[in-house]
């Protein structure tokens, strides 16, 4: 069953947000288990919700590519709910 990946990131800025993304925007595409990938700004930082096909292989993907590439001092808070149904166009 799909996951929902919810990360609050306290002080992320949208600057340091599409930093990050641009770096990664291709690798994430390709990832296995890769769904989608939506961001909103928050208070006092950055929202970030990822859909993927396991928790794994969202955990691997965030351990390998995205840890590395967080701005010193970033840390997000990373949750996971099971999804239900996931609808796309």
């Amino acid at each position: 069953m799909a996951i929902l990946m919810s990360a609050e990131v306290p002080g992320q800025t949208q600057e340091g947000y599409q930093a990050t993304v641009d770096a990664l925007r291709e690798g994430i595409m390709k990832a296995p288990g890769f769904i989608m990938h939506m961001t909103a700004p928050s208070e006092g930082g950055w929202a970030v919700f990822e859909v993927w096909a396991s928790k794994k292989e969202a955990n691997d993907w965030f351990a390998h590519n995205v840890a590395p590439a967080l701005p010193e001092g970033v840390t997000p808070r990373r949750t996971f709910r099971e999804l239900y149904n996931v609808i796309t166009a």
